[in-house]
Parts: C-alpha cells; sequence; structure tokens
C-alpha cells in the first residue's frame, strides 16, 4: 500500500513536471502543415487513466495555471485575454475575472475527469462478451471518424475538394475502421479502443468546453480581438472545432493509445473495475 502510494505520488510530480515542460517550451506543440497541434493535455488524460479522476484534475488544474500565466506574461495573440482574467479585466471589466477563470480553469480540470469514466465506460461496453456493446462502441467510433474526417477536408481543402468528395472519403475511411473493429476483438484491442476513446474525449472536452465558453462569454470580445463580426463569431468557433479539434483529437488518441498500453505492463489502470480486469501486460506475458 505504501509503495502504491509512492509510486502514485512519484507517477504524478512526473506528469505535473511533463505538463509544465510542454507549457513553457516548443515540445507542447506539433508542427503541421498549417497549424500546430498541442498535446499538452495528453499527461493530464494519461494522470487521469492512471492515478484517478482526483489527481487528474490536479493535473488539469496545473495545466489550467500555465496557461494563465503564458497568456498573462507571454502573450502571442490578441486573444489571450479570454485565458487571463488579468488581461481580461481591460477588456470587459470586473467580470472578466470570472470569466477568464472559467474558460482557464474548468475545462482543463474536467480534462482531467471526463477521459477516466469514458475508459470504464467503453471497456465495459467493448468487452469480449458484451457484442451488442462492442457492435455501438464500433459503429459510433466509425461516425466519430467519417464527420471528423469530412469536416478537416472541408475545412483544409475547401476549394480543392467538393462536400460530396469529401463526404465519400470520410465514409470510405469510417468504413475500413469499422471493419478493422468488427474483426479485432480480443482484451488487449478492446483496452486499446477504450484508451483511443479516453484520448479523443480529453481533447474535445478541452475544445469544446474552451470554445462554448468564448463563444458565451466573450462573443463580442472576441470578435473584435481576431477582427471579425459579432454574427461570424459562431463561423470562426465551429472552425477551430472542425480543424484543430479534430487534429488535437487524433493525436491525442493515437498517443494516448500508444503510451497507455505501455503503461499498462507495468501498471493497471486506476479503479476498482480495472483491478477486477485482466491488464493487458498479463495478458501479454501469457501471450
Amino acid at each position: 500500500m505504501k509503495n502504491e502510494k509512492t509510486y502514485e505520488l512519484v507517477l504524478t510530480a512526473l506528469f505535473t513536471a511533463i505538463i509544465v515542460i510542454m507549457a513553457f517550451t516548443p515540445l507542447g506543440y506539433i508542427p503541421l502543415v498549417v497549424i500546430n497541434a498541442t498535446i499538452i493535455h495528453i499527461p493530464v488524460i494519461l494522470g487521469a487513466l492512471f492515478l484517478g479522476p482526483k489527481k487528474g484534475a490536479f493535473l488539469g488544474f496545473v495545466f489550467g495555471l500555465t496557461s494563465f500565466i503564458n497568456n498573462t506574461f507571454n502573450a502571442v495573440t490578441a486573444s489571450a485575454f479570454v485565458f487571463s482574467p488579468v488581461l481580461a479585466v481591460n477588456v470587459v471589466g470586473i467580470s472578466g475575472i470570472f470569466r477568464s477563470l472559467y474558460i482557464c480553469f474548468v475545462p482543463r480540470i474536467l480534462v482531467g475527469v471526463v477521459p477516466y469514466f469514458v475508459y470504464l465506460l467503453i471497456r465495459k461496453a467493448a468487452g469480449k462478451e458484451q457484442k451488442t456493446g462492442r457492435i455501438v462502441v464500433n459503429t459510433v467510433a466509425s461516425v466519430i471518424l467519417f464527420v471528423s474526417v469530412r469536416a478537416f477536408l472541408i475545412r483544409l481543402l475547401p476549394e480543392t475538394l467538393s462536400a460530396m468528395v469529401c463526404t465519400i472519403i470520410g465514409l470510405a475511411v469510417g468504413a475500413v475502421l469499422m471493419v478493422i473493429l468488427t474483426v479485432s476483438g480480443n482484451k488487449k484491442e478492446s483496452a486499446a479502443i477504450a484508451l483511443s476513446y479516453a484520448g479523443l474525449a480529453g481533447a474535445f472536452t478541452n475544445t469544446l468546453f474552451v470554445m462554448s465558453g468564448i463563444f458565451i462569454l466573450y462573443k463580442d470580445a472576441y470578435a473584435k480581438a481576431v477582427g471579425v463580426a459579432g454574427e461570424a463569431v459562431l463561423d470562426v468557433i465551429m472552425g477551430v472545432v472542425a480543424f484543430n479539434g479534430v487534429v488535437e483529437a487524433v493525436v491525442a488518441a493515437i498517443i494516448v493509445t500508444g503510451v497507455g498500453l505501455a503503461l499498462t505492463r507495468v501498471k493497471p489502470v486506476y479503479g476498482k473495475m480495472s483491478n477486477k480486469q485482466e491488464s493487458v501486460g498479463l495478458a501479454a506475458k501469457k501471450a
């Protein structure tokens, strides 16, 4: 018991250090063709899975704190005030303190909570004995991939590919995933699916809560900051969700799955349910 607590303390400190290093160096971003995809939320997601939602929430708070510090003392965008209560006061007054505190911290804290419960739900539903659950999980995964690929292509190549072509490509990719998931069915693959969902859930939790918070709390101020009309803010936000959000979610799903499967060889996912299930590491050893 003492060794377990020490292990979790060390792991918490390690994830905290990784978040801080990523936040204040270029390591927290993956340069892509047209954008940088942040991966700072990935240690928070992994922390939620292997340390539980309480420590995951703490790591999410650390993520939010680094965002607050970065946007306050190293503001590089006109919209940095949405993450900084200090800057927000000059933009919308005293109420900006509470608005920015919400956007800066609440979504990030939820990133350390939501993935854990998504993992448990999907692991239970996608179990080999749960055929109906697996079908539902596989279908949802395929639909998410279809919608994501279609939205990404439409946003990336609006003048090159028609909406119909993007839809066909999205359907094809979704169908391929459905076939792969249907053919697979052992415990290791079930864990991989659950980890992928956890990664997606964590990334989308951050994107959706942050962007919806900006729209609800800072619509006019954000429009002025980015130089668009007030009625165009929703289009800008949907563009961020469809492009940045999709890229970051896919990156998170891939990294969380890979790192998560590696970590399960030495430590099972946190919680009573995962302890009752055979860990991926034990399954690998028996094989």
